[in-house]
């Protein structure tokens, strides 16, 4: 069976996708890629549905040994990652064969890398999806984060795309530090300084941040009459503000309601921003209109569609030319990789 197999853990790894949609009304989170933009490049990549599952490493980046011929292509936070010892280029495709091992030799810049596969992971969807809910112990490999010696099923993979590469335009500045908001609906149960204050001031990422949400530190933010409203449904990105005052930003693994008055929700394009973030980071928090942060979204789609749009053309011209499929085949108990190349001959 074509797989991949872990040997070192890294820090927090699990296999993701866009998410777990249509479920929240039993309490299950939605979860899927913090970082869905890179996530959907990745895919791209490979040649992939956007959506595909892909695997999410968080700052410290895991030993992976490949049983098989694949293509992978890694996006999102610069890992520093290594094909067999020599550095490769983040937004860029490789063919790594049998016995090919990849790491990563330290955070530089960001949070968290995207590694897929070409043809994806052979993982059962749970409620339709492969995203890893690790506190209700379900989805992705075994519901949790992958360990050493895990063995992850591989699907067939498609033609291998070698040396696809992202545009500099395409790649998100994670140095940014401004984070776009739409002040929420519940604006009456602060007062009205605070409002001031939340959009001038500076914010710190505390240790207190994972994949449900992050605790800020900065100036506190007051409420008219405490901070209890009537539990109810939480967006991806809604700042929640406690009764201490420090705001409480939503993020993948959220749960389906809340009670806490809610200041303001990030746009959904600066969730990727916020995904590449870790504690110590330092955030300002920037008012836009509604109909802004739509266009912002559309033009997001726009260019990932551009990107595939430009790849898929270049498949074409490859599968025109001639198609490469990789086999392996175990004879007498021994693994063998071929390799057939078809090419077209005019007749």
């Amino acid at each position: 069976m074509s797989s991949i197999r872990i040997l070192r853990a890294g820090l927090l790894t699990t296999i993701q996708d866009l998410g777990r949609v249509g479920f929240q009304q039993y309490g299950i989170p939605v979860s899927g890629a913090m970082d869905k933009y890179s996530l959907k490049l990745a895919n791209i990549l490979v040649g992939n549905d956007r959506g595909e599952g892909a695997l999410e490493i968080t700052m410290l980046g895991p030993e992976i040994l490949f049983n098989c011929g694949t293509t992978i292509a890694i996006t999102g936070g610069n890992l520093t990652p290594t094909i067999n010892d020599v550095d490769i280029d983040m937004y860029r495709t490789y063919v790594v064969k049998p016995g090919d091992k990849l790491k990563f030799k330290g955070l530089k810049n960001g949070c968290r890398g995207y590694m897929a596969v070409s043809g994806g992971f052979s993982i059962k969807p749970v409620m339709g999806s492969k995203s890893t809910y690790m506190r209700g112990q379900f989805g992705g490999f075994k519901g949790r984060k992958l360990k050493e010696e895990d063995f992850i099923p591989l699907k067939k993979p498609g033609i291998l795309l070698e040396d696809r590469k992202i545009k500099l335009n395409y790649i998100k500045n994670y140095n940014n530090r401004v984070v776009r908001v739409i002040l929420g609906t519940e604006l009456h149960m602060f007062k009205k300084d605070t409002i001031d204050v939340f959009l001038s001031e500076e914010y710190q990422l505390t240790n207190q941040c994972d994949r449900m949400g992050y605790r800020l530190e900065g100036p506190g933010l007051k409420h008219v009459s405490g901070s209890d409203v009537i539990s109810g449904g939480i967006n991806l990105g809604a700042i929640q503000v406690p009764g201490d005052g420090k705001p409480i930003i939503m993020m993948a693994d959220r749960q389906s309601t809340g009670g806490y008055a809610k200041i303001a929700n990030v746009i959904s394009t600066d969730i990727s921003l916020l995904a590449q973030m870790k504690p110590g980071d330092k955030i300002r928090f920037q008012r836009i209109a509604v109909e802004e942060a739509q266009q912002l979204l559309i033009d997001e789609e726009k260019m990932l569609d551009d990107v595939e749009k430009k790849f898929s053309s270049l498949k074409e011209k490859i599968m025109e030319k001639n198609t490469t499929r990789v086999y392996n085949i175990r004879v007498k108990g021994i693994e063998y990789r071929v390799v057939v190349e078809e090419e077209k001959v005019k007749s």
